[in-house]
């Protein structure tokens, strides 16, 4: 018989496991309410002509493609199967799982764009899939909080974001650090070294610093055609140090014939200072080796670390002018980051930072002592659910042992024991505190106070 298993970078999830990703999908979704965000969801597979071209070379490889149904093979000659596995995939595949939810937002965009007020402010909180090499906080399959705006260039959006990333990681209780580069940066910065033309070989190799070292970059470089004095003009800039002011102030003195890189370094200043006027309590940093390899990105970049676990960006977005464009409606900016909803778990994991309460599914237990106390017990757990409570009754009537540890076992806080004579003589209820072991006789609006109080439901009403 074959052992079950499930394909390597996925994951299932217990109901702790879920409840604890609940949770944090929940302070994610609060604060993009806060911020005026409205949710939408698209499908799970799109078009490879939406997919295709988008996120660049290394992008492209990575897209889950679908075959088609029916006789796929159909029409497919012998040259075709000697053809390169990239060129006979788009004739056997017409559809792929989305590697993100930004470039299937564009697609919406553009598909439903007399439905929309602009700016259209929107968040997704879906399963994205990419054909990656699985390893620690690297999933096949993994979630996304996306939170982007499209229809306005205001530098205001991006100083939102900000806000927006500082107050969820501020909620979850992780300290972080918030990395600042832009787009038009890097593209004056390849100017400069005069290789305006290797922008993106540029992009990607020093987005890879942090990763690989500086020595794997220039060998990176020098693969991709870059010439020595190019290269070694890169290094005094990507290694700048400083507050974030001292890096724009050597910037600007380094890139001074390069107008787009000027322009990148405004925004910069625009953003941070207007940061400044807000109670931002994350740490912000200007990193110039931050480039993010997606091709669609024009301006200001993203990304979030976690200073206090080992683990990859947890948050990643920038600016994008023209991703509509490729759908039929230039002249669309956008804006936007996602949180990676897995890592973020792991982070939270590492640091033991989950409530109590957000993890438990059920706060009171009545035992069964059988069908007569199950019938009497119906109407009291109506009244407690209906107070906000959550409460369940065992179903079989085992063992008040075998009861007591099912509450155990699901973090159950509280066990109400009501025997036939209670119920029936002066309506009392024995509760017991799981944790305390503490039991007190109640009647059930006292009992329903009591939870209130202990647990906070009484300052929610």
């Amino acid at each position: 018989m074959q052992k079950p298993s499930i394909p390597k970078g996925t994951r299932d999830f217990s109901p702790a496991e879920t409840a604890k990703r609940n949770y944090i999908f929940n302070v994610v979704r609060d604060v993009f309410h806060l911020y005026g965000y409205s949710q939408i969801e698209t499908p799970a597979m799109e078009n490879l002509s939406t997919l295709m071209g988008k996120y660049g070379e290394e992008g492209d490889k990575l897209l889950f493609k679908i075959l088609n149904s029916g006789e796929f093979m159909n029409g497919i000659t012998t040259a075709d199967l000697q053809d390169s596995a990239a060129r006979l995939s788009t004739k056997i595949c017409e559809k792929g799982l989305r590697y993100d939810l930004t470039v299937p937002f564009a697609r919406y965009v553009v598909q439903h764009r007399n439905e929309i007020t602009f700016p259209f402010k929107r968040y997704q909180i879906q399963p994205v899939w990419r054909a990656d090499r699985p390893q620690k906080g690297r999933y096949r399959e993994f979630y996304q909080c996306d939170a982007d705006v499209v229809g306005s260039d205001s530098l205001l959006n991006e100083v939102e974001l900000v806000q927006i990333i500082d107050e969820v990681f501020h909620r979850l209780g992780v300290r972080v650090c918030i990395k600042l580069n832009n787009r038009k940066i890097l593209s004056g910065i390849a100017e400069i070294v005069g290789e305006a033309d290797k922008i993106t070989d540029i992009t990607v190799a020093i987005d890879k610093l942090d990763k690989t070292g500086i020595e794997n970059v220039n060998e990176e470089l020098r693969a991709k055609g870059l010439p020595e004095t190019a290269i070694q003009s890169l290094q005094p800039i990507i290694s700048l140090s400083g507050t974030n002011e001292e890096k724009l102030e050597q910037l600007k003195i380094i890139l001074a014939s390069s107008p787009v890189g000027l322009l990148g370094i405004s925004e910069t200043e625009t953003i941070l200072s207007t940061l400044k006027q807000s109670d931002v309590r994350s740490k912000l940093e200007v990193d110039l080796t931050l480039a993010r390899g997606l091709n669609y990105y024009t301006g200001a970049i993203f990304e979030t670390k976690a200073l206090d676990a080992e683990m990859g960006s947890i948050v990643g977005g920038g600016r994008y002018d023209n991703l509509t464009g490729v759908f039929g409606l230039p002249g669309i900016s956008g804006v936007g980051i996602s949180f990676g909803a897995d890592r973020i778990f792991d982070v939270l994991n590492q640091l033991n930072l989950y409530p109590a309460a957000a993890l438990e599914t059920t706060t009171l237990l009545f035992v069964n002592f059988g069908p007569s106390e199950a019938a009497q017990l119906y109407p009291i757990l109506a009244r407690v659910r209906s107070a906000g409570i959550s409460a369940e009754l065992y179903p079989d009537a085992v063992k008040i042992k075998k009861q007591l540890s099912y509450a155990d076992a699901k973090n159950i806080s509280y066990v109400a024991l009501a025997g036939e004579n209670e119920l029936a003589s002066n309506g009392q209820i024995n509760l017991k505190n799981m944790q305390s072991g503490e039991q007190t006789l109640h009647t059930v609006d006292t009992l329903i106070a009591q939870i209130k109080s202990d647990t906070g439901l009484d300052k929610q009403a």
